[in-house]
């Protein structure tokens, strides 16, 4: 009699895989980990929560105490430039009849309304107002050089004129021109020392560390203000036109060289490996490799900077610079608000036309760069006036 083999059974001889490519052993085992002797969750779980609430209470810890920072140094700057000890309240009825003389064609009438809280005199409005503000345009010659055709016999005279007088067609703003020509002309003074520098700071044409020393003259010009900068050039030529266009032109160096060489590190490496396997020279390299690349980006950044120079020329022009800060500053000095204010229009009507200008060329040439409406321009004059006056 023959012995019977065993029937095969159903049970498996090994662990059995899991979805996930692993076994019912291993899965029992891990949760046997993460369970604790009474199927809570582990230690180690309960640590890692631990760890997440200590990292979340220091974060507003830290948080907490950088706003008490601030608002403690902002108390302190308030305090050092004596702004609790001013009596600014006292000062508002001196203020409102100084209003009147700004905006002479807002009216104060002698009767007054009673609001409950405060008594406010009534308003009327004055279009005559207005002409004040132009007949001191116009006798001032801020936008217009009333005398400049004034040569003129025929009209084939004008288009002469207009190139062989003074200052030729800048000439014919008037001061607005003398403002418009320190920002232009210190830009163009500025722009090679800019690009040279940028050049020999970029890593990519002086090796490391020459490359720094370019990049701290830069850093070195930039850490000082063009208000700073023509008083720097005083003894060269006095405090006019001529040291402002000087001033402009460092400052231009400094910042402009600074855009230059953050472009020249972004450039594609492509073109320039490709000059260097066909035997280029470095000059070649870098004006067909290296400038080619960024020419549109080098041309927006210059038009950005210029539309800086010109609101840097009317700061200029307040410590006797020339331009339209000058005559803002000789009214000022008159107590004259209501040619105050017809100065601050005509300085406004200039750099938001150069702005305009600058910003759609720039968003010609950047496609990456949406060109601004005539209000985000008006809203934001007064924040990028005083960001050039801090320059």
């Amino acid at each position: 009699m023959t012995d019977e083999s065993e029937a095969p059974t159903d049970e498996p001889t090994g662990d059995a895989p899991t979805a996930d490519g692993g076994t019912a052993e291993a899965t029992e085992s891990a949760e046997a980990a993460a369970a604790g002797p009474e199927g809570g969750v582990s230690d180690y779980v309960e640590r890692q929560f631990a760890e997440i609430a200590l990292s979340r209470k220091a974060r507003w810890l830290g948080a907490s105490m950088a706003v008490v920072v601030v608002v403690y140094l902002f108390l302190m700057s308030l305090e050092t430039v004596g702004w609790f000890r001013a009596d600014l309240p006292s000062y508002l009825g001196t203020f409102a009849e100084a209003l009147q003389d700004y905006f002479p064609f807002i009216v104060f009438g002698e009767t007054t309304w009673n609001l409950g809280i405060a008594t406010v005199p009534s308003i009327h409005f004055n279009p005559g107002g207005f002409l004040e503000y132009w007949a001191f345009i116009t006798e001032r010659n801020l936008l217009y050089e009333t005398g400049f055709f004034s040569e003129a016999e025929t009209i084939l005279d004008y288009p002469i004129l207009l190139f062989t007088e003074t200052g030729g067609p800048i000439g014919i703003f008037g001061a607005a021109g003398e403002t418009l020509a320190i920002g232009f002309a210190g830009t163009i003074m500025g722009f090679p020392l800019a690009l040279l520098f940028s050049i020999l700071g970029s890593g990519r044409v002086t090796p490391f560390p020459f490359n720094f020393l370019f990049r701290g003259v830069m850093s070195s010009i930039r850490a000082i203000p063009a208000l700073v900068w023509v008083l720097i050039y005083v003894p060269l030529g006095g405090i006019g036109p001529t040291t402002a266009t000087l001033a402009v032109a460092t400052d231009t160096v400094g910042n402009l060289g600074r855009l230059f060489s953050d472009e020249l590190e972004e450039i594609a490496d492509g073109p320039v490996e490709a000059m260097q396997t066909t035997g280029a020279n470095k000059p070649q390299i870098i004006v067909f490799g290296m400038l080619a690349q960024v020419k549109r980006s080098f041309i927006a950044w210059t038009l950005y900077v210029f539309e800086i120079n010109v609101r840097i020329a009317v700061g200029l022009g307040i410590i006797g610079a020339g331009g339209l800060g000058l005559v803002l500053d000789v009214q000022q000095g008159l107590f004259a608000y209501t040619n105050m204010m017809a100065t601050i229009i005509v300085i406004f009507l200039l750099v938001v036309s150069v702005e305009m200008i600058s910003q759609r060329t720039r968003a010609y040439l950047r496609s990456d760069e949406e060109p601004m409406g005539i209000v985000q321009l008006i809203t934001g004059f007064p924040r990028r006036m005083i960001e050039s006056m801090a320059k």
